[in-house]
């Protein structure tokens, strides 16, 4: 952050879910200030700007980065974009922010870690979900030894989209959205069980398009070897009514369970059920010592105003996009090839420059 300034200064790229950024960030009116909006749709930043008070509206992102007041880009484009916005934000001096997916192979996260070193900036992806109070809560008992050793996790992202949803020109396209609801929508509930549990040691995928008249899939049925030596499954469809997000951690000593909400079971209430009487006192003396910070987008947003104070590591780093992103390659590579897939996945794995399909066969 630059010393001069105790806030820091924000501009937002893109008017659709960068809403909801630009809302988070005025929550934290003493430590960041949103000072521009870009989008190509101008109509939208000016009407989006007028509403949120802020003093700066363009169209171009290159204008943006030759604002010199400007200690921070958030990057809110479409998929395919992502990574040309954030080499460009960097190379303007100024630290990015990207919305998920980070980018669109392991081998550009790769490219992103060494651009981030030379640069001297700091690259933060967005998985926000991580930061909400239940499962900050079991991070928790986690961190403080009291969960034993993991036997078995489940996690079911079962949302709804429709017709009119896959309107938008780029979205429902391997080119432009570059996946579907592993990609997509799941991707923050299973960022959700590798921040708990680590990184993952195996996977075996299955995915189909059967809701809607689109490109990428639609419902996939996965299962993983963790490196825990634990198991884990995902479910993951856009066709359920009602919609529900649910994740289940059984541990040796507790099972945590979350809420359903569909959009924010990272939130409270979880349960956390000890395997015996005297694990319960633990658990819940624990939880008493439990001090909640902001959630969702604000919650990473004041830790990462906190981080660059502090010269401290980022609350998502460049290292967890590879993971969320090595998954996705691998899930995708599983589907295809109908085989496991190994992790971590390096330079010599087929699908390591990009894990979108190369025939119309693969597509399929």
């Amino acid at each position: 952050m630059n010393t001069e300034h105790q806030k820091l200064r924000v501009a937002v790229v893109g008017g659709g879910i960068g809403q909801h950024h630009i809302e988070a960030y005025q929550q934290l009116g003493d430590l960041c200030e949103v000072l521009a909006v870009c989008d190509i749709d101008t109509a939208k930043a000016r009407a989006l700007a007028a509403a949120r008070s802020i003093p700066r509206v363009t169209g171009d992102l290159g204008e943006l980065c030759r604002m010199d007041d400007l200690d921070v880009i958030d990057i809110c484009t479409p998929p395919h974009l992502h990574f040309e916005h954030i080499h460009q934000v960097l190379d303007s001096g100024k630290h990015a922010i990207c919305e998920k997916p980070l980018v669109g192979s392991v081998r550009e996260v790769d490219e992103l870690l060494k651009i981030e070193a030379a640069s001297g900036k700091r690259i933060m992806p967005i998985f926000q979900y991580r930061f909400g109070h239940g499962l900050q809560k079991l991070k928790f008992l986690v961190d403080q030894g009291l969960a034993g050793s993991a036997y078995l996790t489940t996690v079911e992202t079962s949302w709804r989209r429709r017709a009119p949803y896959y309107a938008v020109p780029w979205r429902g396209k391997w080119q432009t959205e570059l996946g579907g609801v592993l990609l997509s929508h799941a991707i923050h509930s299973h960022d959700m069980l590798t921040y708990i549990l680590g990184p993952i040691s195996s996977v075996f995928a299955r995915t189909i398009t059967r809701v809607n008249a689109i490109e990428v899939e639609d419902c996939a049925a996965v299962a993983l070897e963790m490196a825990d030596g634990s198991l884990a499954t995902l479910a993951a469809t856009l066709g359920s009514t009602p919609e529900i997000t649910r994740h289940r951690f059984c541990f040796q000593n507790l099972t945590a369970e979350s809420n359903t909400a569909p959009y924010a079971n990272s939130g409270d209430p979880w349960s956390f059920t000890g395997d015996t009487p005297e694990q319960a006192e633990q658990i819940a003396a624990a939880l008493e010592q439990f001090a909640p910070l902001p959630e969702g987008f604000a919650g990473q947003f004041f830790r990462f105003a906190q981080a660059l104070a502090q010269g401290t590591e980022l609350p998502v780093t460049l290292a967890d996009a590879r993971t969320a992103l090595e998954l996705i390659t691998a899930l995708y590579h599983s589907s295809r090839t109908h085989q496991r897939v190994q992790l971590p996945i390096n330079h010599e794995h087929p699908a390591y420059t990009s894990w979108l399909p190369t025939s119309a066969a693969e597509a399929q």
